[in-house]
């Protein structure tokens, strides 16, 4: 066994958003690398149903399914509650992973449209933060991992929601690493690089080429938290975007590159 399956071996986890996409292969992988339990949050209860039946025909007994509004809190809380009756009192780790790849003109977003971003990519979050911190400080340990985004560090025009909310999550995330270390709770900030996920179909938009599967997103998310590693950077793309967007020697290639992204969004050549 390698160190990164040692490392969710026997373990409870819970994940958000986990019956699709990034959510359900992690959620698939740790239970190939021998997690004793998993608990999927997600708010499509169809796939929701049909994911939990297929992994526990899988994996009998190991998975636990729960419909969650991660943007109402008491859903939050109530999925924690779940998780601590399926895993026998313990958490080990929370993936927060729910959110959606928002986008539109500045001019044409209303408060309505940036509260709801910040409630699914932020909040939802910060909600199960909160609400799983009192299980991991009586058990004395816990990781809580949060899927941002590339764009939290190469922000792109016409997805200012998108980028401001992965921004804050990512703020969050890095603040109480350092805030938590010496309670043997660790913090992870977690891209899962350019993947073949829904968020592309829900776009209306073909995956880019050399997208990666959701699988080996996960693996590189796995991978990396098992390490303790405070950003985990999902494919090549992030690594260069986290390494170049706010270093001052880079900035004019920097304005180069976004600004032509911004010029043919406006024109409808781009995509997001």
């Amino acid at each position: 066994m390698n160190e990164t399956a040692a490392y969710y071996k026997n373990k409870i986890a819970v994940v958000t958003g986990g019956a699709s996409g990034i959510g359900l292969a992690l959620t698939e992988t740790m239970l190939s690398y021998g997690a004793e339990k998993v608990v999927l949050g997600d708010y499509n209860d169809e796939s929701l149903i049909r994911e939990t039946a297929r992994l526990n025909a899988g994996f009998p007994g190991k998975v636990l399914g729960c419909h969650c509004d991660v943007t109402q809190e008491s859903a939050v809380r109530h999925l924690m509650q779940s998780a601590v009756e399926f895993g026998g009192g313990r958490i080990d780790f929370l993936f927060n992973n729910a959110g959606a790849a928002f986008a539109g003109s500045f001019d044409e977003l209303t408060n309505e449209n940036w509260e709801k971003a910040f409630a699914l990519n932020f909040y939802g979050a910060l909600y199960g933060i909160r609400a799983v911190l009192p299980v991991m400080r009586s058990q004395g340990s816990g990781h809580i991992i949060n899927t941002i985004s590339g764009i939290a560090f190469f922000p792109m025009a016409y997805q200012s929601m998108y980028s401001a909310t992965k921004a804050a999550l990512n703020g969050l995330s890095l603040a109480l690493r350092y805030e938590l270390w010496d309670e043997n709770i660790r913090l992870t900030s977690a891209t899962p690089g350019t993947t073949i996920t829904g968020i592309w179909e829900a776009g209306g938009v073909e995956p880019p080429p050399g997208a990666q599967s959701a699988e080996q997103s996960a693996h590189t998310i796995l991978a990396g938290s098992a390490k303790n590693e405070r950003l985990v950077l999902g494919d090549e793309g992030d690594l260069s975007g986290a390494k170049q967007c706010f270093n001052p020697d880079e900035a004019k290639g920097i304005d180069d590159i976004l600004l032509n992204i911004a010029r043919k969004r406006r024109s409808g050549e781009g995509v997001f």
